[in-house]
């Protein structure tokens, strides 16, 4: 083999130990005796060594010195891997090793205080993750800002200024949208209770509507609904409450989402560094088109009605019309996850606030609820009431991503961009959907935007699909004319 071959052997290993670590936190959130996360908190340490061993690894740099690219996708591939050696030789194989730990500890640690709504039982823990967090982002910021190095972690080529550009332009149009909105009466509201097996039943059948393998995947329960792995083995997991079956089945389309995204990869940057989403916003980009501008429109929902009356009889919806309207309903709620499409954007802002000043050493984990409640109050107009609607509702910071956040927005402007191009080349698209048939849309997205993976830079890949530079125009344009619709506005 010349040097590029041995280097992309080498990496397929790394990349294929980093699966069987995604199976771990898999199993972790699904499946894991409870009793067990102590020994799980040793299990990822050591396999996260042995990680950041091959990813920092001198021999690394030396294949990448030498090697010759065949072709662009060679050139892609070198590109990546150089990304992440010089990532991880900035941050010692200790401080990994202590982060996989206690993320792994401080995960079953945050879904014990939020069943028991205990944040003192919580802090603790995400007081040491956010230390090590803290010193990990110096290490990689090397001088620069700390924050802004997080971000690269899952939106390379995006800073928290830019970020904070996009939201400041889009808070606006979003808060006095709402008060029009919530100025008009309520829409009808599902009336009795839909029992969980049921869900599941139908939750399945959607998950195979919108084009989900599976054959290479699987629907499991976990308190924070979540997708894992890429290539030949993709899970995803979602949540069920007999009082709201839509919970269950767009946190399922949600999920779906990412999964149809690694799915639709193509199969020749199987298990190298482009076999995998581009980006974190780029992702977010699938799930939300999926579950909102395909799974939330007039005409799906108009299918979805009838395969819900068929499961689960009569539920106080009149028709399809008001079952369009009960879906997209826009209420005061403090869940991010369970967030209309109007909203939901005001939840990742204050997220992105209060995580940045975390990471600065502006807010300390101590006056975090504090901090929470207060900021919920001022966006919202409300009191937060108890610590699973509040600081303690999200698995994120316990697992340390921090940085994550912001690219919830970033990929609803994204779909915003896709969504708008899709439906020029799709005209009769609705006809589709309102017969349950997703895949002229879920056929568009894979062509021009998954089977690519991580080829092309974010900005790049959605440019492309999209056919300009991302903006959220488009995204407030279709917030403004579907409420406008929806409320009579």
């Amino acid at each position: 083999m010349n040097i590029f071959d041995t280097l992309m052997a080498y990496e397929r290993d790394t990349q294929a130990l980093g699966q069987i670590a995604g199976r771990l936190g898999w199993d972790q959130e699904t499946m894991m005796p409870r009793g067990a996360g102590a020994q799980r908190g040793e299990e990822m340490a050591a396999i996260e060594a042995v990680l950041h061993a091959r990813r920092s690894s001198p021999q690394v740099a030396e294949w990448l010195a030498a090697a010759q690219a065949p072709d662009v996708v060679g050139e892609a591939q070198l590109r990546e891997i150089k990304r992440s050696y010089e990532r991880s030789v900035k941050v010692p194989a200790d401080l990994a090793r202590r982060l996989a730990r206690v993320t792994s500890e401080a995960q079953g640690k945050w879904a014990a205080a939020r069943a028991e709504e205990d944040v003192a039982a919580f802090l603790p823990v995400l007081q040491e993750v956010v230390a090590l967090k803290r010193e990990e982002g110096q290490a990689l910021a090397a001088g620069g800002d700390v924050y802004d190095a997080m971000v690269e972690d899952y939106e390379q080529g995006t800073s928290a200024g830019e970020i904070a550009a996009i939201f400041d332009a889009m808070r606006p149009g979003l808060v006095d949208l709402r008060a029009r909105v919530l100025d008009k009466p309520a829409p009808q509201a599902l009336q009795g209770r839909f029992p969980e097996g049921a869900q599941m039943k139908l939750t399945r059948k959607l998950a195979k509507t919108f084009g989900y393998d599976m054959s290479h995947g699987r629907v499991d329960k976990a308190v924070h609904p979540f997708s894992s792995g890429s290539g030949l083995d993709v899970r995803i997991t979602t949540r069920t409450s007999e009082e709201d079956p839509f919970n269950c089945f767009y946190s399922t389309i949600h999920e779906v989402g990412h999964g149809a995204y690694e799915q639709g990869i193509s199969r020749d940057y199987l298990l190298t560094p482009l076999g995998r989403g581009v980006s974190m916003g780029v992702h977010e980009s699938q799930s939300r088109i999926y579950e909102n501008q395909i799974g939330r429109s007039a005409a799906f929902t108009s299918w979805l009605y009838g395969e819900m009356r068929d499961t689960f009889g009569e539920f106080g919806i009149s028709d399809a019309d008001a079952f369009y309207k009960a879906v997209n309903t826009v209420h005061k709620g403090y869940i991010r996850t369970e967030a209309d499409e109007l909203q939901y954007n005001l939840h990742i802002m204050l997220r992105f606030d209060l995580e940045r000043a975390l990471m600065a050493g502006d807010l300390e984990v101590g006056d975090l609820e504090a901090a929470w409640n207060d900021r919920f109050e001022a966006d919202f107009g409300y009191r937060v009431h108890k610590p699973s609607n509040g600081c303690l509702q999200d698995v994120h910071w316990s697992v340390g991503l921090f940085g994550y956040f912001p690219t919830y927005s970033l990929g609803n402007v994204y779909a915003g961009c896709l969504n708008e191009k899709m439906r020029a080349e799709l005209p009769g698209l609705d006809a589709e959907l309102e017969s349950g048939n997703t895949s002229s849309a879920t056929n568009w997205l894979r062509q021009n935007l998954q089977q690519h993976g991580g080829l092309r830079s974010p900005q790049e890949t959605i440019a492309l699909a999209a056919g300009a530079d991302p903006s959220p125009a488009p995204l407030m344009h279709y917030l403004e004319e579907k409420f406008t619709g929806l409320y009579d506005l």
